[in-house]
């Protein structure tokens, strides 16, 4: 008799949260993070749609776009400064670009996450990359032609003549890599849940 008790109450499932014992025809919830009574699980999941709603919630996109531009100026000096250094325009160092613009937009907007930050960090990305290809560039010609002299904020027609210098399939992946990145980042974390409210377990 004894035996039989203790083997039952170990078999018994327990809510991973209250610790109540759920009977075999009682409404329950199975996720990773464990079985959880139907109280229980709407209780955590209003909690958590709470917390997830306030990440797309009263966003300063101002310092947002200035934590955008400050990675961007970051990510360009890097690609930048490599090309200066090495004597090489290797174009997989312009992914910083997005990994800076991305984390920086989400650290001056104060760790929120949304649709709006994303479009912005993609147009900064997408800026900071072209002009970081001029001044690549341009350190390249001068290089090479030691007699002319490029400005740092050149005219559109120059500014575009430059960048396209050499552009090639590669630099529309790399482009590519930017934005996914500076896009990926600031997107808002989105809820999977291991079960459905109501759902009953088979007896067994």
């Amino acid at each position: 008799m004894e035996s039989g008790s203790s083997g039952a109450g170990t078999d018994a499932v327990r809510c991973a949260e209250c610790g109540t014992v759920l009977a075999e025809d009682q409404e329950r919830v199975a996720t990773a993070g464990g079985v959880f009574c139907a109280r229980c699980f709407a209780a955590l999941r209003d909690q958590v749609q709470q917390v997830v709603a306030a990440q797309s919630t009263d966003i300063n996109y101002p310092a947002a776009a200035i934590g955008a531009v400050l990675g961007g100026a970051l990510g360009a000096l890097v690609w930048w400064g490599f090309t200066v250094a090495t004597k090489v325009s290797f174009g997989l160092v312009a992914v910083v670009i997005g990994l800076a613009v991305g984390k920086g937009t989400t650290l001056f907007a104060g760790g929120k996450r949304a649709r709006g930050l994303q479009m912005l960090a993609v147009v900064v990305a997408g800026l900071a990359f072209l002009y970081a290809s001029y001044l690549v560039n341009r350190s390249l010609i001068q290089r090479s032609v030691g007699e002319v002299k490029l400005p740092l904020l050149p005219g559109i027609r120059l500014f575009f003549h430059v960048v396209s210098l050499g552009f090639g399939i590669f630099d529309v992946v790399f482009l590519a890599i930017v934005l996914w990145e500076a896009w990926r980042i600031p997107a808002p974390f989105k809820l999977r849940w291991g079960g459905s409210a109501g759902a009953r377990t088979a007896p067994q």
